[in-house]
């Protein structure tokens, strides 16, 4: 039984390991026709351990062929996060008449008995697609004297100097660096004092430059994750901010907090590097767990999943800059329709339930009225996750959810305050067994994972007084 529980587990539409253990998506980029999704790997075990590069392709971002191991451990360290370029001009000098791929990555190398670890920066390059890689000889490419938390770069080419950009996670900051090859790197900046959350280390950020939408302005968008600290309740999670950016120096529109997601399973989220122009989207994934439980959650052999692929936007609402989310489009071509919701006032003791009975649905629904309501997701009879909207507040119960007992800090309530005190537009996906829910068109997203017995039999919504609008359920 512990088995089938384990295998049935496994996401039908998220990319997931097949055997052990995953956390950071790493190196994410477009080549060639493909997408590349590396990521933090275990082979040896399904919990944390000796960090490899793990190696997965797609070429529509739903369907993933895992790869062999990427990259592996060697006398500088262990394989941290970081990045994949596609190096157009060969400007790194690494390739011949064709560009290629280069890796930046962190070397993690743990320090003798009383000394601290030691974090530097390297690369590798890959001739062949990214079959395999080739470490460059003269790593690591940079390193610090006194930082130890000195990791995860992501990196880009900015046309506005015609450099590369590294921003660097450097314990309560990131750091800016620029070069002209991606091999000899100048420091050129640091950003962290004084905004955003500093409740945990700072983790795998990104930076990049986005149209404002219905808008002629330009906007650059800073990640940045913030790791678990024991302190305080939530965990991890991902802050962004909004700003301007010179090519040294990042200058934010705020410094209050801006959460990425308001669930507890999306963390470290990046974007993919290189999508084409005439594409113009900006794609990002994050890894579908949370540090406070990733280690003990019930899937066995393997752990962990990846979010859906999720395109980002960029608005201007009332004078303040807010990412907005979305599937990516690609993922409308695995789903059909299969019901209609038709609008219908719900009322006392007369909840509306839709039957599912299969292991991954997509929804929309509209709901509306003063009244508080309720959307029920039922797995079991004894097995249900509640979603409780109230005065513009939603909130996400999983503590009947099904398995839970792996973690005292699962079953706490997860909530967002939306935009609208008496009205919810929610976006919801349900893949055995997580829940993604973007509200209000993606004004907000709310990701958690879940662990019923069965797949999710029904859905409910209940109020004593709401309306349902026209809506839809759909299955792959």
């Amino acid at each position: 039984m512990e088995l089938q529980h384990v295998q049935h587990y496994r996401p039908h539409l998220h990319f997931a390991p097949s055997k052990n253990w995953m956390n950071d998506p790493n190196g994410m980029v477009y080549f060639a026709g493909e997408y590349h999704l590396f990521f933090q790997h275990n082979p040896y075990d399904s919990i944390w351990g000796p960090m490899h590069w793990g190696h997965a392709v797609s070429k529509n971002l739903i369907e993933w062929e895992e790869l062999e191991i990427a990259l592996y451990p060697d006398e500088l360290g262990t394989i941290f996060s970081g990045s994949c370029v596609v190096d157009w001009e060969n400007t790194s000098g690494l390739f011949n008449n064709e560009p290629g791929l280069v890796a930046v990555f962190t070397h993690h190398k743990d320090g003798r008995e009383g000394q601290s670890p030691k974090q530097s920066q390297s690369i590798a390059y890959s001739t062949d697609k990214g079959r395999t890689w080739i470490k460059y000889r003269n790593n690591p490419i940079l390193t610090h004297e006194t930082k130890i938390d000195f990791r995860d770069p992501k990196v880009f080419w900015n046309e506005q100097d015609a450099r590369w950009v590294m921003v660097l996670a450097t314990g309560q900051s990131v750091s800016f660096y620029s070069s002209p090859n991606l091999l000899d790197w100048q420091f050129k900046s640091e950003f962290g004092e004084g905004s955003g959350s500093h409740e945990g280390v700072w983790e795998c950020p990104d930076l990049f430059k986005m149209d404002v939408e219905h808008a002629k302005e330009e906007k650059w968008v800073l990640l940045v994750s913030i790791g678990d600290n024991p302190r305080y309740e939530k965990g991890s999670r991902t802050q962004y901010f909004t700003g301007s950016f010179d090519g040294s120096r990042f200058v934010p529109d705020h410094t209050h907090i801006k959460w990425l997601d308001y669930g507890k399973d999306n963390y470290a989220g990046v974007s993919f590097s290189d999508i084409p122009k005439e594409d113009g989207r900006r794609i990002y994934i994050g890894w579908m767990s949370n540090w406070r439980y990733a280690n003990h959650v019930p899937t066995g052999h393997w752990r962990s999943q990846m979010t859906i692929p999720r395109e980002l936007s960029l608005h201007n609402i009332n004078g303040e800059y807010r990412l907005r989310q979305q599937p990516v489009r690609e993922f409308d071509d695995y789903v059909r329709k299969v019901t209609n919701i038709h609008k219908q006032r719900i009322e006392k003791n007369q909840a509306i339930t839709y039957d599912i009975n299969r292991p991954c649905f997509e929804a929309e629904l509209t709901v509306s009225g003063t009244d508080p309501f309720t959307i029920t997701l039922r797995h079991t009879d004894i097995q249900y996750t509640v979603m409780t909207f109230a005065e513009g507040v939603l909130q996400v119960d999983r503590s009947q959810s099904g398995n839970v007992s792996f973690s005292e800090n699962f079953s706490h309530i997860q909530e967002v305050v939306t935009s609208c005190p008496d009205k919810l537009k929610l976006r919801m996906i349900v893949d055995s067994f997580s829940l993604e829910l973007f509200i209000n068109d993606g004004e907000q997203a709310l990701t958690c994972l879940l662990y019923p017995d069965s797949v999710c039999a029904s859905i409910s919504i209940s109020s004593d007084d709401a309306i349902v609008h026209d809506g839809y359920l759909s299955t792959p």
